[in-house]
């Protein structure tokens, strides 16, 4: 490998930093194969001094391919090429297009190792509401009632910070669902849960900056934060949540923690109060930042007094900044969700999002103010609750008698699909493949982890009706006999 700045002109104040090249120059070397998949790279300070950088240089540049999935530490033996950047490029590790801004390039490389799905949804991909009996006539109705008038005024250019009276509405519905005491002047209207990482990471992070991240996690927020320059940092999970403490002493530098505390998101595992006081009183100790991505909290079927309250509804949750969404509750195609930040942030992040798309549609926020208000959302997810968990039930049964027993999946008293775990460092890549192209979607554990060696299946139930989780358990049964 050259040394960086070698037959280069002289640096200017908008050259590439030393750190940069020397992370390009590692990152084309594994993409082009010269660093095959588990290829050893040299100590930090042998490497730095091959080079003539010094050895932070070196560090930043392999911390953050790290981050982005390219290359694993393994504690003891060194730092590894990982498999999934020595696969071919249809795997999805390629390089960005020419002529991007170096931001650019940071999104483009994030869209490689996220790309959300855009066909229609089937069993048992994971995510998917049920959407059939959506209460569209209900929906319908609310919107014709609007006058002349107020049709007139949504028309305008609106506050990017959202309706008055949907801020006001969601306002009072976190209170009396999730336990969460904000005024309705700190919910911040956005275009589901993914902008409003997206703002957190544009408004509250630096390039370089640490976080800590769930693994394995949702990708979607890892692409989100990579894309910002920030540095994902893993945490392992056990039955209780993410680590804090041992993540404290992996990562004392991070400065912001994003977590899915309700049900862990792929896992299922709920956070308990001593790992969430935990997580509160790191957050206060560093003046760092927890994002709460409560993507699926609505859904928890033990009955009100048995639900667990968000991790921003507890003492000492100012450092907390609460992500919800309309997504799962109501559909995706609504488009809507919030994010509850203190009081100081809120006209920062009204500009912001201003400055991405100026505002959320104004008639599908007064409608859905009314929805709220009128008691409609609350129907609706009493009715939810109870399918879901009905077809929880379906599945467990279905998948049980179709492999004869071989997958005896454990029912959880929350979310919207299950987990099916194997034995650590298992293929589970293969049976995935297999079964898409039997048409029937089941996602990988390892899809979602970084260094996490937990494999197995996610098995999404709450969209699809008896028929189709039935045929889909048959075709994942009979690959299941065949292992």
């Amino acid at each position: 490998m050259p040394r960086p700045g070698a037959n280069r002109p002289a640096a200017s104040p908008n050259a590439t930093t030393l750190r940069q090249q020397v992370y390009d120059q590692l990152r084309r070397a594994i993409e082009q194969g010269s660093l095959r998949a588990g290829t050893r790279l040299p100590p930090s300070r042998e490497h730095a001094a091959s080079l003539g950088v010094s050895r932070n240089t070196v560090l930043w540049a392999v911390q953050r391919l790290q981050a982005e999935g390219y290359v694993e530490a393994r504690v003891g033996d060194g730092t590894y090429v990982s498999q999934a950047a020595g696969a071919p490029p249809t795997q999805g590790l390629v390089a960005p297009p020419r002529g991007l801004s170096r931001r650019g390039q940071l999104i483009a490389e994030t869209a490689a190792r996220w790309r959300p799905p855009h066909v229609a949804a089937r069993a048992f991909r994971i995510g998917a509401p049920e959407v059939a009996t959506f209460p569209f006539a209900v929906w319908d109705r609310l919107s014709r009632q609007a006058t002349a008038h107020q049709r007139a005024q949504r028309a305008q250019y609106l506050d990017p910070a959202g309706d008055p009276h949907l801020r006001q509405s969601v306002a009072q519905w976190l209170w009396a669902s999730r336990g969460i005491r904000c005024d309705a002047a700190q919910v911040v209207v956005c275009s589901g849960s993914q902008q409003g990482i997206d703002l957190i990471a544009r408004l509250l992070l630096d390039v370089g900056d640490e976080v800590l991240v769930e693994d394995p996690g949702y990708p979607g927020i890892r692409a989100s934060l990579l894309g910002h320059g920030a540095l994902a940092r893993p945490v392992e999970m056990d039955a209780d949540g993410m680590r804090i403490d041992d993540a404290a002493t992996r990562w004392p530098a991070a400065c912001m923690a994003v977590v899915t505390p309700t049900h862990q998101f792929p896992t299922g595992v709920g956070m308990n109060l001593a790992r969430r006081q935990a997580l509160l009183q790191w957050a206060r100790a560093h003046d760092a930042w927890v994002v709460e991505d409560d993507y699926d909290g609505e859904f928890q079927y033990g009955g009100a007094a048995q639900r667990v309250p968000a991790l921003c509804s507890l003492p000492g949750s100012e450092r907390v900044l609460y992500v919800g969404t309309f997504s799962k509750t109501l559909h995706p195609g609504l488009r809507l969700g919030f994010v509850v930040v203190p009081p100081a942030l809120v006209e920062a992040f009204a500009m912001a999002r201003a400055i991405t798309d100026r505002h959320a549609p104004g008639d599908a926020q007064a409608v859905l103010a009314r929805f709220i208000a009128e008691g409609h959302l609350l129907r609706h997810l009493r009715h939810m609750r109870e399918l879901y968990l009905a077809r929880q039930q379906v599945l467990i049964s279905a998948l049980a008698d179709a492999s004869n027993g071989a997958v005896q999946l454990l029912p959880s008293d929350r979310g919207m699909h299950l987990l099916h775990e194997v034995a650590p460092d298992s293929d589970d890549e293969t049976l995935s493949r297999n079964a898409l192209a039997a048409g029937v979607m089941l996602a990988p554990l390892s899809r979602y982890a970084m260094q996490s060696p937990r494999r197995g299946w996610l098995l999404g139930y709450a969209g699809f009706d008896e028929a189709e989780i039935r045929a889909a358990a048959r075709v994942v049964g009979a690959l299941a006999r065949r292992r």
